[in-house]
């Protein structure tokens, strides 16, 4: 009896994210690779932290060494490589500092989600790294994702209402990453977003405000959707309007999850 070959598989694009774990499973590691594997793309990672966090709070954290983080990280790139590379919590000057330097190697699409303090409102990021951040990551970004708390840690400027958002983009943009999304979903009205990447490249994203407080991991979500499209080949504005689209629905079906602010429904395509 004659055995038969299987058919050649197709190799999915790869998407590293280089951030912390969320041990509640709705942001982070977690929710970025949720994501991923959502959107059709293989999902790897690079643990910068752990956290201890749920639905109520974030209540500790512990960063990985330096030398970790870049083991982890030269270990998936020089093998597996990569189509792009999302980052999210950082933590402290030295992890900032060590992931820019290997970032800066990368000749692949860079998604930075800036992450200062998490839906609680809890600190992710040391005071005296957001200086870092300014000055050494984001300008290896692609593409950076900060919310309106972000954008005023990073630049100054307090967004209040929509027509602030340009000039908050255009700071951003300053500081060296090729585009910035303005993520405008703080503010009343409808979820608009703000795409920046120079004079006659600005491109807005409108989606309705559901009345659901389970928003928790959306930030993540949004930068490791953007990461996934990028790979797949789309094109920066396109990519972000394909994002947008999933984590809208995605925030449309948050669910409950213990006693305070649930997650968004990566799996929302499946159900």
């Amino acid at each position: 009896m004659s055995s038969q070959s299987a058919p050649p598989v197709a190799v999915p694009p790869r998407v590293l994210t280089v951030a912390g774990s969320d041990s509640g499973g709705g942001a982070g590691i977690q929710a970025d690779l949720k994501t991923m594997l959502a959107l059709g793309v293989h999902g790897m990672s690079v643990i910068t932290a752990v956290t201890a966090q749920n639905s109520v709070g974030v209540q500790g954290y512990w960063e990985l060494p330096a030398e970790a983080v870049r083991a982890q990280f030269r270990s998936v790139v020089d093998d597996i490589g990569v189509q792009a590379v999302k980052t999210g919590m950082l933590a402290s000057v030295e992890l900032v500092e060590t992931v820019s330097e290997l970032l800066a190697g990368v000749p692949a699409p860079v998604v930075v989600d800036p992450v200062g303090v998490s839906k609680h409102g809890d600190a992710l990021l040391a005071a005296e790294a957001v200086a870092t951040v300014r000055e050494r990551l984001l300008p290896v970004a692609t593409l950076a994702t900060p919310n309106l708390h972000e954008v005023a840690q990073l630049t100054g400027i307090t967004v209040e209402r929509e027509e602030d958002m340009l000039d908050a983009a255009r700071a951003l943009h300053d500081l060296g990453p090729r585009w910035v999304l303005v993520k405008g979903g703080h503010l009343a009205g409808e979820a608009a977003d703000l795409l920046y990447g120079g004079p006659g490249e600005e491109h807005w994203y409108r989606a309705e405000r559901y009345d659901n407080r389970h928003t928790h991991g959306t930030g993540c979500t949004l930068a490791s959707a953007v990461a996934a499209e990028l790979a797949k080949g789309l094109a920066m504005p396109e990519a972000v309007g394909a994002a947008k689209a999933y984590v809208t629905g995605a925030i449309r079906r948050g669910f409950p999850l213990g006693a305070g602010i649930g997650p968004v429904d990566h799996g929302w395509r499946w159900r």
